[in-house]
């Protein structure tokens, strides 16, 4: 299976390629910001028409939330301009194509848990870019939208890396209470998406760690596998303001991946668990 990811340098990118290989599959092209530009359709068209990949895991993407509040236009050109480009060669080779989503196309204000078939309602830029770029995905036959939320992965900036790099100077901590979502560990959605990819189940999909948590949840249970005392004063979203709004309710169905005969992802504390150790190996590396 020859496989192509964008954005490789990324939490998830970096996962699937190592995925890939575990399998033993060993045509993957790697493509980031300096060797493609997602949003140059002649270099996207020239790259993927050369190599045909069987398979295009789109992972590039603007991930700024706030940011995207001011630079609208450049959001806008990377998650839906740059995803039009990938989709159409995509088309171009007939590869099956993933275009990772997130839970911001949603409001957050439903009482319950988001299906795949609500209604995407994105209360911010990045949520829209994102959503318009799942339109451009989904007009293509041959493709997989999925939907991931809170994502973290060895190879990047996440939540838990910042709330073990304050515990080295802070013993007390305000965390957002009340906006609830489900953990997404890198390595877990990486192998979900590689099962995926030997099938041609296409559709929209929702996949995170099973179970739901607060942020203040998430930093609890961080500092407590970490032997870590370290005071965590649960506070409401309004108490911490950002540019960007952020979706209160990011519960998600996963409903789509058992009626297609996939297994959903372990619980997010197995996940935080193993990710803790993952992190534990790296620093020993980075000692020796």
């Amino acid at each position: 299976m020859k496989s192509l990811i964008t954005g490789a340098k990324g939490q998830l990118g970096y996962d699937i390629i190592r995925e890939l290989e575990k399998r033993g599959f060993d045509e993957i092209i790697t493509t980031d910001c300096e060797n493609m530009d997602i949003t140059n359709a002649d270099q996207v068209n020239e790259i993927i028409t050369e190599c045909k990949p069987e398979v295009i895991f789109h992972c590039a993407a603007w991930t700024a939330v706030d940011k995207a509040e001011e630079l609208v236009e450049d959001a806008f050109k990377v998650n839906v301009e740059g995803t039009k480009n990938i989709v159409n060669a995509a088309k171009a080779v007939g590869a099956k194509l993933f275009y990772i989503s997130t839970d911001y196309v949603f409001d957050g204000i439903k009482d319950g848990i988001y299906e795949i078939d609500d209604i995407p309602n994105p209360q911010n830029v990045y949520g829209e870019s994102k959503y318009q770029g799942e339109l451009s995905a989904g007009e293509y036959d041959q493709s997989f939208i999925v939907r991931i939320s809170w994502v973290f992965g060895v190879n990047g900036n996440n939540f838990i890396k910042t709330m073990l790099n304050l515990a080295n100077t802070r013993n007390e901590l305000n965390i957002i209470a009340d906006q609830y979502g489900s953990p997404t560990y890198s390595v877990d959605i990486a192998n979900l998406l590689v099962d995926m990819a030997m099938t041609t189940k296409y559709g929209i999909y929702q996949a995170t760690n099973e179970g739901y948590c607060s942020w203040a949840d998430l930093a609890k249970y961080v500092f407590e596998i970490n032997g870590l005392d370290v005071k965590v004063n649960e506070i409401p979203a309004v108490d911490y303001p950002t540019p960007a709004k952020r979706p209160m309710n990011s519960r998600m169905s996963k409903e789509s991946l058992t009626a297609n005969g996939f297994e959903l992802l372990p619980g997010w504390e197995d996940a935080v668990n193993r990710y803790n150790e993952e992190l534990k190996e790296v620093r020993k590396g980075k000692e020796r």
